[in-house]
């Protein structure tokens, strides 16, 4: 059974790894996300319920239509950024730290 979304007030349908959508602009988003590997019923559920959570929508469930959940961040800052070392209290820093005197 295809994945069914709704965005935007506009329905889209996942099947066989592309989306199929009356909204042009809509359906190129879609198909910059889509997973060719979702070929089985429950990854083709899996990833219509990932867009739809990208994106704020919903998604067609047997219970009917459901808010899809805001996936987890793929990319954190801490991936990146180095842990910070605390500041020594006398580090010297400060608008005018140049000009202190070092201490020996």
């Amino acid at each position: 059974m295809p994945a069914r979304i709704r965005i935007y007030g506009h329905e889209a349908v996942f099947a066989g790894g592309h989306w199929t959508c009356p909204d042009d602009s809509l359906q190129a988003m879609l198909e910059g996300l889509a997973d060719p590997r979702a070929l089985t019923p429950q990854a083709e559920q899996e990833h219509a319920t990932y867009c739809a959570g990208r994106f704020g929508g919903l998604i067609f469930t047997e219970l009917g239509w459901e808010t899809a959940p805001h996936p987890e961040a793929e990319i954190k800052l801490e991936d990146f950024a180095p842990q910070r070392k605390p500041e020594r209290e006398s580090s010297g820093g400060g608008l005018f730290g140049f000009m202190r005197r070092r201490k020996a």
